[in-house]
This record gives C-alpha cells, structure tokens and sequence, in this order.
C-alpha cells in the first residue's frame, strides 16, 4: 500500500490558496488606484528630468558657442601678428636692399 506524500499535498494546496489569493489581492480596485498613483508619479519625475536634461544641453549649447566664438577671435588675432610680422619683415628686408 503507497502513502500519499501529505506534506507536500498540503504545501502545494497552500500555494495555489495563496497564489489565487494573490493575484485577487493584486487585481482589486485599491490595487489598480495604488499602481495609477505610482505610475503618475513616475511620469512626474520623468518630466522633471527630461526638463533637467533640456536645460542642461541648453547650457551646453551656449558654452559650445561662446568657446567657438573666443577660439575664431583668437586665430583672427593670431592671422593679423603673422601679416603684421611679415609686412614688418618686408619693409626690413627693403630697407636693407636699398642700402
């Protein structure tokens, strides 16, 4: 004569009472309000960052801008000392020709 395994009968009638308890529990109305209320919460912080990021690369967009602009200027103000130390050598170099 086989025994039936009692124990493990009974644990596994537990879990399925449990199991269904749970997914009643997780499908109730109070249930469905607390994940609405979760969710718009992540939609709210989301919104706050993405408004963070957006100001953000705002910011980074104008420094890029600014640091092109003093890099342009530099290389014009570096271009006029070339001419001008090449006009200076001219005249130097004329000078002494006709001497």
């Amino acid at each position: 004569m086989s025994r039936l395994p009692w124990g493990k009968l009974g644990l596994f009638a537990g879990g399925v009472l449990f199991g269904t308890a749970g997914i009643k529990i997780l499908g109730s109305q109070d249930a469905k309000k607390c994940y609405t209320n979760a969710t718009a919460a992540v939609l709210r912080a989301k919104d706050s960052v993405m408004e963070t990021v957006t100001t953000v690369r705002e910011n980074c967009d104008d420094i890029l801008s600014d640091a092109r602009e003093i890099n342009a200027e530099r290389i014009a103000a570096d271009t006029e000392a070339v001419i001008a130390d090449a006009a200076e050598a001219a005249d130097g170099s004329a000078e002494t020709a006709e001497e």
